[in-house]
């Protein structure tokens, strides 16, 4: 066992620790003497403690309790105007050497952000109490679940937490007697947007998040430990963690494939994950359903040497505006019941609504994220555009039932996708492995309201984990490129774009959402050697005969024809020039340090193009 402290006050706090693991007491030893709480809370995860738990936070003005026979279970959190994003410029990788952290990162000397940090968190719960949450990423008994320890004086969290993992005392229980756990800090401070920090310290498995209460700055089971930290530990010790949905197709004749897929924030990720097929091929019987919406932890089984996939969170944390029961049904029945809406407007019978929910706003008095009252003459939005519901996994109706399988399910394709109004086609496949990564590290996506930047311009972001990344870039996709030596049977790689427009008119070339079944058939019966293709210099494309385009009407209600699909399809070599020469930005800033296949696999697309 630990040694206890001389401080007979910290004692007391931790005299109901519900484990006597002695590397958990030492980490809670040092918070409670540095923080200085009024109280130590131990969360359990019991349905009673969630219960107190919203009322207290209902007294304090952190819930408003909706309506409960129409969303029971639902409370609505308004963060404060400040708080509303990731912050990307707040946000670090602190290791001994710069170069850990590489050119894509915000790199903090190790020493200097402890120094800093621990002076942040000093006497930071006086008056406050402090909660102590246990839980787990990934389903319990998974080789790659692991588990975290956070402090926080959120309420707002501990519900959060109570929802994304596997929160209470089978924490405990998976963490046994071990010391490897993450170690979680966080205060929300004064929520000052100028004292601000989400801080990884990769090589001591700790994170540290001061000033912030919205989302994955606050959630550290999130972005923090199921990316950036588990995307260091992915690399040391041969896995992968990926900003990627898993979801599964059933065709008609019962055969089961799952896909993984990288969309940046706010490009139809969570859509695609809970993707519902036109009612032809619902008729047919085929049939999607979810392991996960946005975080995939891989693997190359060392068995079959193939790759599999466990989704390591429990529950969906999903962008609201233009989310509706046309877009995503599925979504809409996750958050019916059970969930935390942050930064929307509530009616004046104690519903939700949001920019998207409906046509038309509801009648009668309606209260905008800012809580003051909203009319759609007001110059503002009634939701904030990133506002959020977190909803259990459990509620999701396309539930896979492999979703909590420690073994993981098998993966046949990787999907990269990105937000592009021009010159990306809708739909092709990679040559190899090789060529693949080299198209998910140089995938672009217009801005989007998830993380902070101009709206509309065109963003590099390699896999969607530009900003989520725990360590160089450079490492990052040699680790990519080596997975492949891991594997006698590589997953497939495609880019998909639903976004392309008009020049002309400006509307969506593609119907999108449902729609998407289409391109999604086409991509599984490549893995499977079933579907046609030609060669192009960008890689394998379907041509209209390939993909089944019976029924199918554009954004207007129009017949969709071949035509159309040869638009949507088409690459203009000039233009295609000039998005290798935007490409550049990225390559440069890695420099010297430009893995070799990445340059060779650049050069072939210039000489193919």
């Amino acid at each position: 066992m630990t040694q206890m402290t001389n401080d007979p006050a910290v004692e007391d706090h931790l005299a109901d620790c519900p484990t006597d693991n002695p590397h958990v007491l030492a980490f809670l030893r040092s918070a409670v003497s540095k923080c200085r709480p009024d109280k130590v809370h131990f969360c359990d995860g019991t349905e009673s403690e969630r219960d107190a738990l919203y009322e207290k936070g209902i007294e304090e003005g952190i819930f408003i309790r909706l309506n409960q026979e129409k969303l029971p279970g639902c409370y609505l959190h308004r963060s404060d105007p400040s708080d509303v994003a990731r912050v990307e410029k707040l946000t670090f990788i602190c290791t001994p050497s710069e170069d850990d952290a590489g050119p894509t990162n915000n790199w903090w000397q190790d020493r200097e952000a402890y120094a800093k940090l621990n002076e942040e968190f000093e006497g930071s719960f006086e008056g406050r109490t402090m909660y102590v949450i246990p839980f787990i990423m990934g389903p319990p008994g998974s080789p790659l679940a692991k588990v975290g320890v956070q402090i926080t004086d959120s309420i707002y969290v501990v519900q959060s937490m109570g929802i994304m993992t596997r929160m209470g005392l089978l924490a405990w229980k998976q963490l046994g007697q071990s010391d490897e756990f993450t170690r979680c800090w966080h205060n929300t401070g004064e929520l000052d947007p100028n004292d601000r920090y989400i801080a990884h310290f990769p090589y001591d498995n700790v994170i540290m998040s001061y000033g912030s209460g919205y989302g994955g700055n606050a959630l550290l089971g999130k972005k923090c430990l199921a990316l950036r930290i588990a995307s260091f530990l992915g690399k040391q010790q041969g896995w992968m963690a990926e900003h990627m949905l898993i979801l599964g197709v059933t065709d008609p004749n019962g055969e089961k494939t799952y896909v993984t897929g990288a969309f940046p924030s706010a490009c139809g990720k969570t859509n695609f994950a809970m993707l519902q097929p036109p009612q032809k091929y619902v008729d047919e019987g085929w049939k999607v359903t979810t392991v996960g919406d946005d975080i995939a932890w891989m693997w190359a089984d060392q068995v079959t040497c193939k790759m599999r996939a466990i989704n390591p969170e429990n529950g969906y944390f999903g962008v609201l505006p233009g989310t509706n029961y046309e877009s995503n049904a599925s979504a809409m029945e996750s958050m019916s019941r059970d969930t935390i809406y942050t930064n929307v407007a509530m009616t004046e019978d104690g519903d939700v609504w949001w920019e998207g929910k409906t046509k038309e706003p509801p009648s009668g008095k309606i209260i905008n994220w800012l809580g003051n009252e909203w009319t759609p003459d007001s110059d503002e939005k009634a939701a904030h555009p990133n506002s959020r519901f977190t909803a259990p996994m459990r509620n999701n109706p396309v539930l896979d039932e492999a979703a909590d399988d420690p073994a993981g399910v098998p993966v046949s394709a990787i999907i990269f996708g990105g937000r592009r109004s021009n010159t990306i086609p809708l739909v092709f496949q990679s040559f190899n492995w090789i060529h693949g990564v080299y198209v998910g590290a140089t995938l672009g996506s217009e801005g989007t309201a998830a993380a902070e930047g101009k709206i509309g311009s065109v963003r590099r972001d390699p896999m969607a984990m530009l900003p989520f990344i725990g360590y160089n870039v450079r490492d990052y996709l040699i680790h990519w490129f080596r997975m492949r030596k891991e594997m006698t049977d590589c997953p497939r790689i495609f880019h998909v774009n639903w976004f392309r427009r008009d020049p002309e008119t400006g509307k969506f070339l593609w119907p999108g959402f449902g729609e998407n079944m289409r391109v999604l058939k086409w991509i599984i019966a490549r893995c499977h050697g079933g579907a046609g293709a030609i060669e192009t210099p960008l890689g394998w494309m379907p041509r209209p005969m390939d993909i089944d385009l019976e029924g199918l009407r554009d954004v207007d209600g129009s017949d969709f024809d071949a035509k159309d699909f040869q638009a949507l399809e088409r690459v203009d070599g000039d233009a295609f020039k000039q998005e290798m020469l935007s490409q550049e930005e990225l390559l440069l800033r890695l420099a010297g340090d430009l893995p070799k296949e990445m340059v060779f696999q650049r050069e072939l697309l210039i000489s193919r193009l």
